[in-house]
């Protein structure tokens, strides 16, 4: 970890020989990665980074409006990449993509420096997943249990519940510290989210890094790996963290804009190559280290109920389960709007009792014997004694919505999760 402040020191000098839309063209010297400033006149510049080449000349993509910007205005490379900082002094802050405070509470005062593009830890290295992950939610402790160091991705189409379940987890989950990044989200929102979704409790152990759906495209891909760098340095300090990156679509979105704008060939549906590299070096950093952990979450949001457009595909393939949520669900009214039969964990049984296992099953059977008989159920079609699977069904369907259902306000100790579990469908 470094603990020194990035300071711009001026490597090279050099001109910009075009701008066009969101990309500025410059010759000279540079390197993928480097940022630059753009000397806009009065003591004012513009930071932007180096996505590629063209003909000779260095793409670069600004992290802001390029009003002032000329033929004239020199470009200068200042750094070989961004550094970000890090640290309990963020804890209860709200940070832009770049990881300065814009939440007007100050500087952050001494902090260290991490930089916010790492590298995935080596396969070989990460510890074996082997604890679980309680998030504070019934019907994920219980059903789909994640584990420390897992990789989750929540899928929903809009209006599905996703700030509801993410504020949840925020405030339930057991864990030391949580990062959570918002990308693309529409301004109204953000302080809505980190006043009442989150409160004063939630936000006590949390660092919000916050790229608005105004802000330039490559802003909002930093944000991602500003979230994922502070995570980091929180997992090397031997901290539990949990990451929770909303969304992964507007990563997405952002970085194909920037591919795009490079010249990069549209692939699948209009996404470029690039978007389907960056995907997997992002969401492989999250995890387990000798040090400690972190638990991610990343959402997806999917078109329609479409699972199968490039990014929710993708990131399915990716990830170590995934949680499906229902619009469905959400207009009858039971919050978490989780859809328990679409949904799964892929390191369920690697961390949870026999005993367990078999009762989350049972659980399922029962939930998915119901479903597929309620239109007889519901117009008396169906006779008792027909099936035992059915009648048990229909005789715990109120105690089975219940377990489903929780309050916003109602955290619930995995201890009394799997009591409930037990209770219900045991034996």
């Amino acid at each position: 970890m470094q603990d020194t402040r990035l300071q711009y020191k001026i490597k090279t000098s050099n001109r910009i020989t075009s701008a066009v839309g969101p990309v500025v063209r410059a010759s000279g010297n540079f390197r993928i990665g480097d940022i630059c400033e753009i000397d806009v006149g009065d003591g004012q510049h513009i930071l932007s980074e180096v996505i590629g080449f063209d003909d000779g000349g260095a793409l670069l993509t600004p992290y802001g409006a390029l009003t002032g910007v000329s033929s004239l205005s020199p470009i200068r490379n200042v750094s070989g990449g961004f550094m970000v900082p890090v640290g309990d002094p963020l804890l209860g802050r709200v940070l832009d993509g770049q990881g300065q405070p814009i939440d007007g509470h100050g500087s952050f005062g001494s902090t260290q420096y991490f930089p916010s593009d790492n590298e995935p830890p080596s396969a070989m290295t990460r510890p074996l997943i082997a604890d679980i992950f309680s998030t504070g939610v019934r019907a994920i402790d219980g059903l789909l249990t994640c584990a420390v160091g897992q990789r989750i991705g929540i899928f929903a189409a809009a209006g599905g519940g996703k700030t509801t379940l993410l504020s949840m987890m925020i405030r339930f989950a057991e864990c030391d510290r949580v990062v959570v990044a918002l990308i693309g989200e529409r301004g109204r929102e953000v302080r809505e989210f980190v006043e009442e979704s989150l409160g004063s409790a939630g936000m006590a152990r949390s660092v919000v890094v916050v790229a608005t759906s105004d802000r330039p495209s490559v802003e909002q891909v930093q944000a991602a790996y500003t979230a994922t760098a502070i995570a980091e340095a929180f997992r090397e300090e031997g901290h539990k963290v949990l990451l929770m990156v909303d969304s992964l679509t507007r990563f997405a979105r952002a970085q194909r804009q920037i591919g795009l704008s490079a010249g990069e060939p549209p692939t699948r549906r209009g996404f470029p190559p690039s978007v389907f590299s960056k995907l997997p070096k992002l969401v492989e950093r999250s995890g387990n280290s000798d040090n400690g952990s972190i638990t991610a979450f990343y959402t997806v949001l999917m078109e329609g109920d479409d699972m199968n457009e490039p990014v929710a595909d993708e990131t399915r393939s990716l990830l170590d389960g995934h949680i499906i949520l229902s619009r469905e669900v959400a207009k009858s009214g039971r919050y978490p709007a989780i859809d328990i039969l679409a949904s799964a964990s892929r390191v369920m049984n690697q961390v949870v009792t026999r005993e367990h296992q078999d009762e989350a099953i049972h659980f399922k059977e029962l939930y998915d014997a119901y479903a597929e008989n309620e239109l007889l159920i519901k117009i008396g079609e169906y006779q008792s004694g027909g099936d035992p699977i059915v009648d048990k069904a229909i005789s715990l369907r109120e105690q089975m919505l219940a377990f489903l259902k929780q309050r916003v306000d109602e955290p619930n100790p995995i201890e009394d999760t799997l009591s409930a579990l037990n209770e219900m469908v045991g034996g």
